[in-house]
């Protein structure tokens, strides 16, 4: 069985000076395009394969529609009675790209929801990733070929914001008649592919194939601290601060300090930011496993602990017991796991404050281990497999909770394909919205918060209002992508085989107990008689490994999630995906190719550790590779540098060049440096992508800068 539960170590002029500077502030972040494209359905789900092609769109491998979906647009198709076949073809492409993989981005365009996906009308530009050989003229060709043909229910008569066009109710069907010229048509449904977004071209949407890319020659670390900690959080003001936390239930706040400084980072130990250790049963998988800080800390305060209690040793820890008769669950006839009662230990999430402990949260160094509010309770059934990582969605601001089964081998009561349990799951909660006793009781919630109205629930009413995805074995380790927050990495820990990391998406199924990893997985007969299907549409890893490829010894491999790189510390390593093995034999980086396409490869890395350490590394007997221990844990400061959280240790990625490792980017691309606040201007490599379209506006913000205090 994986080794997925943590080893028991040691855890520790001025007014017109003032409108040039806003002035440039705003061109600066004109300069900035930071939406990206990626197999993504309408309704944010994850396109599903296909068992076979569809019978009227032309989709046969993924696709955003099924069987019955595909009908209804043959159906709607049908009811327009166009007469023309060259135009028929053409609106019936149209219909069909709601099938398409990149349909989210096609009919969202700045996220207004069109009626008709963005028309390509105008040849791909140099940056874009979408293939030259599908983009063309598309809008107008339908504009030639459509304009007098009569089209009933027409897609194009709705009006778009800010667009000329006749009401719905028009029974006006050409073209010619409901737009005044071919410029209004294309200025209103049109669009040109471009760097990092797609348009529709009468094909399904394809991206550049630029061949399996280089992976970097090594991963260069430094040690700038000796603790042991289990999670780390960029401090929410953007400084060059972090909280990081121990198992046991303590959190510090943390000085970063600059890459190749010399310099170590500046945590006392002696004095915690908070001390939770009171109300957290530590032990070897028990503990306090998450932390997040409300995106709007240094405002309000607010900061979230997940942890682990004993209700035989603590009062408050009160919650009801996820083996129920809900999920057809008896605990009585679990018996004892390690010594103790199903359900004697659970899972809470905590709201604490930083207020008052300073004049303002940002400049709080302290906080009370009071709790504020109680957002969530469960105990647990097995005395493994609870996740316990909180993350606050960068775009939406719920806080996602991350659960694993619950434990017990092959899930043998089928909790994580039960979609009337929480375990096996990942949860998204909002808790900005305080509830009454009498709320939660109707409600039949697990704690203090509320639902947010676009839960998968909606549109599937089996599932737990809480429930975002489910299908999961122990995911340990989570993140968004800052680059792309529609990129919700997580890793899974397997049990026997594979290892693997996952996209989540919106109602996602990831396969447990049925698959693990791409492979298919017996499970063992229900204990508990719940007879939940084998899923039909099972999302499958985009990167993983098996056991045998980092130890031969059977079980002892355990997954530890990690960023994808957006630091201009090591530029041959932006945009891949860092992740890695509990054991600490193995670092692997995770290539996407064609870029936003959601095909991934991975491959492992060399990593060492530099000489100029400001921490001195030890190394592995008869190895080269730096002694790590057990990686934990990874972690992204403000400046997007990654972190490795490790038994022995806090690592930081640093430039290759320092363990004489080549990156043929190094000398090219400018380093972040810090802001006034100490956060990262770390655009260097993409301005010097697109000079032409930046230098003339960012050379006038700079005259004006100039001239206002002239």
């Amino acid at each position: 069985m994986a080794q997925d539960t943590l080893k028991p170590t040691k855890i520790y002029p001025v007014m017109g000076g003032v409108l040039a500077i806003g002035f440039l502030l705003c061109n600066l972040l004109l300069l900035f395009d930071t939406s990206f494209s990626h197999p993504l359905c309408i309704d944010s789900r994850a396109p599903s394969t296909l068992s076979s092609p569809l019978k009227f769109c032309s989709y046969n491998e993924t696709a955003c529609c099924n069987s019955t979906e595909d009908l209804q647009i043959q159906k709607q198709f049908q009811t327009m009675n166009i007469s023309n076949s060259g135009c028929a073809s053409l609106l019936k492409s149209v219909l069909c790209a709601r099938c398409d993989p990149f349909s989210g981005e096609l009919f969202t365009v700045d996220s207004v929801p069109r009626p008709v996906p963005l028309l390509c009308n105008s040849t791909v530009s140099a940056n874009s990733s979408q293939s030259i050989q599908e983009v063309n003229d598309f809008c107008s060709n339908i504009w030639d070929t459509c304009q007098n043909v009569s089209i009933l229910n027409s897609p194009f008569a709705p009006s778009l914001q800010g667009q000329a066009g006749l009401p719905v109710k028009s029974n006006v069907s050409e073209l010619t008649k409901l737009w005044q010229s071919k410029a209004d048509f294309c200025n209103a449904f049109g669009g040109a592919s471009s760097d990092g977004s797609v348009c529709f071209g009468g094909e399904p949407v394809t991206l550049n194939d630029s061949g399996t890319p280089i992976p970097p020659h090594g991963l260069c670390l430094e040690k700038i601290g000796n603790g042991s900690y289990l999670n780390m959080v960029a401090h929410p003001d953007g400084s060059n601060r972090a909280f990081f936390s121990s198992q046991q239930g303590k959190i510090w706040l943390a000085t970063i300090p600059e890459e190749g400084s010399g310099t170590a980072m500046e945590l006392d130990e002696s004095s915690p930011f908070v001390d939770l250790t009171d109300e957290v049963h530590f032990d070897t998988a028990f503990g306090m496993m998450g932390m997040a800080f409300h995106p709007n800390f240094a405002q309000n305060g607010r900061f979230f602990a997940s942890f682990n209690c004993d209700k035989e040793k603590w009062p408050g820890c009160t919650g009801r017991c996820s083996c129920n008769s809900d999920v057809n669950c008896d605990p009585s006839k679990i018996g004892s796991d390690n010594g103790a009662q199903p359900c004697q230990y659970q899972t809470v999430i905590a709201e604490y404050s930083a207020n008052g402990t300073a004049s303002q949260p940002s400049l709080a160094t302290s906080a009370k281990p009071s709790e504020v509010r109680r957002i969530f309770t469960m105990g647990l059934p097995f005395t493994a497999h609870h996740g316990g990582q909180i993350l606050f969605g960068p775009e939406d601001g719920y806080l996602y909770h991350m659960m694993g089964d619950g434990g017990g081998t092959g899930d043998p009561y089928n909790f994580s394909q039960n979609k009337k349990s929480l375990l096996g799951k990942i949860m998204r909660l909002d808790v900005d919205n305080v509830l009454s006793e009498a709320e939660i009781d109707k409600l039949v919630l697990w704690g203090n918060y509320s639902i947010p109205k676009d839960n998968p629930f909606s549109e599937d009413p089996e599932l737990r209002p809480e429930i975002w995805a489910l299908g999961l074995r122990n995911p340990w380790r989570c993140s968004f992508d800052s680059a792309r927050p529609s990129y919700f990495i997580c890793a899974d820990v397997g049990q026997d085989l594979h290892e693997e990391v996952d996209v989540i998406t919106k109602g996602g199924n990831y396969g447990w107990s049925f698959y693990e990893g791409p492979y298919v997985f017996t499970p063992p007969k229900s204990l508990g008689g719940n007879t939940s299907r084998k899923p039909t549409d099972p999302i499958f890893p985009i990167m993983g490994y098996n056991h045998s490829e980092v130890n031969k010894k059977e079980g002892s491999a355990s997954i530890t999630g990690g960023y994808i790189y957006r630091s201009e510390t090591d530029p041959c390593m932006f945009g891949r995906y860092v992740y890695g093995d509990l054991y600490a034999g193995a670092i692997w980086a995770g290539s996407e190719d064609p870029e936003n396409s959601g095909n991934f490869s991975s491959s492992k890395i060399p990593f060492s550790c530099g000489r100029d350490s400001p921490i001195a590394c030890s190394s592995v007997p008869d190895s080269s590779l730096p002694a790590l221990g057990y990686i934990f844990s990874f972690g992204e400061d403000n400046r997007k540098d990654i972190f490795i959280l490790a038994s022995s240790g806090v690592y930081r990625v640093v430039r290759p060049s320092r363990c004489n490792y080549t990156c043929s980017k190094e000398n090219v691309t400018a380093v972040a440096t810090p802001g006034p606040n100490g956060s990262p201007s770390s655009h260097a490599t993409w301005l010097s992508s697109n000079p032409s379209k930046n230098v003339v506006l960012l050379f006038s913000s700079l005259v004006l800068l100039l001239l206002s205090f002239v």
